[in-house]
């Protein structure tokens, strides 16, 4: 049987024995593990992360195939996060791969308990609950790292890294801002954001697409080498951070 360190034989040789144990000894959550979010559990769980703990509500229906790394015709209606968890547990049987099918909201928060983590990864869709997480996260000791809009790009030559309030043409930061404004209610600390100031437009689905008209009014076109480069950098931003980083 292939063991752990076998597995990690590479990456020790580029950053070192002493950056690889303290990459093994973070704890990292995801909330949201779609398109970005799946991308990024790969990666850090190739890249060493042994605690991880990976949350969505949804399960895997036919049109996340195009761009979700555990989406595929064999597990559409298997709930994202125990279909990731099988996958993950693959690469390396003795990570902690913790699973949970739930909805990240106001209502809900305070449950997962974000102040033991090291990282918080945001990858949610929902404006309001991913408001909310960015509030929470920005409570904690634990570096946040936030996913802005994946969908409607095409070029992975203009995807970023910035700090939020200097995030630019993004619709979904551009959101955010309003709704923090708005509610009067800011995050309490800096963070940084993946982000892509391009904007495609949808094209209309054909009539042969198998989806009702309506699912254009509440999605957007998004395909899978954007949605890949935004969850690996993601997860690149937190293996840097813990390689580097400390004290």
């Amino acid at each position: 049987m292939t063991t752990e360190k076998a597995i990690f034989t590479r990456i020790e040789l580029l950053i070192g024995p002493e950056a690889l144990e303290r990459i093994g000894s973070k704890r990292v959550i995801i909330v949201g593990v779609g398109g970005v979010g799946s991308w990024c559990a790969e990666s850090l769980v190739r890249s060493g992360i042994r605690r991880l703990t990976i949350v969505d509500s949804d399960s895997v229906c036919a049109s996340n195939i195009n761009r979700q790394l555990m989406a595929t015709t064999q597990t559409v209606g298997q709930p994202k996060v125990e279909v990731l968890k099988k996958r993950l547990l693959s690469i390396n049987p003795s990570a902690e791969v913790t699973a949970l099918q739930q909805v990240f909201s106001q209502a809900t928060a305070e449950a997962f308990h974000l102040e033991d983590y090291d990282y918080i990864i945001d990858a949610i869709d929902s404006l309001k609950d991913k408001a909310w997480l960015i509030l929470m996260a920005c409570q904690t000791k634990g570096s946040l790292f936030s996913s802005m809009g994946a969908a409607l790009k095409m070029d992975p030559r203009r995807i970023q890294v910035a700090e939020f309030w200097k995030v630019k043409g993004d619709p979904l930061a551009r959101a955010l801002r309003k709704w923090f404004k708005k509610e009067q209610c800011f995050p309490k600390r800096k963070f940084r954001c993946v982000f892509s100031d391009e904007l495609l437009k949808n094209h209309e689905l054909s009539a042969t697409s198998g989806r009702e008209p309506a699912a254009q009014e509440r999605a957007n076109g998004t395909v899978a080498h954007i949605t890949a480069i935004f969850g690996f950098t993601l997860a690149s931003l937190v293996i840097q951070d813990a390689c580097y980083n400390y004290k």
